[in-house]
């Protein structure tokens, strides 16, 4: 990941509807919500929903697709990783950090 890509990422999640959106979709895993499903758990109307969805979307943090009548929304788990990655690079000085000492994974 760039740090264009980076910065799109964070702004795209720099908003706290944004972020429970998000969040509500990485529970959900790789089968996604629906529209109305989130706007129902996230508690927001649908014209914000699809406001901060399209953000996202531009940013590539997730995906949809089509099922019948639905579109239904994933999270996209291979940029949110390239993004964990791109934010932890050079961590402890490229050495593998201690998870206590830190409040890191070890990578």
């Amino acid at each position: 990941m760039n740090i264009s890509s980076a910065v799109q990422a964070l702004s795209a999640l720099a908003q706290e509807q944004r972020l429970n959106i998000f969040r509500a979709l990485v529970q959900a895993g790789p089968e996604g919500i629906n529209a109305g499903r989130m706007s129902e758990m996230i508690g927001t109307s649908p014209s914000a929903l699809s406001f901060h969805l399209k953000s996202m979307l531009e940013a590539k943090l997730i995906s949809y697709e089509q099922k019948g009548r639905f579109l239904i929304y994933q999270a996209n788990f291979a940029v949110m990783n390239e993004l964990l990655v791109f934010l932890s690079e050079n961590c402890c000085q490229g050495m593998i950090c201690d998870a206590e000492q830190v409040n890191l994974c070890k990578l």
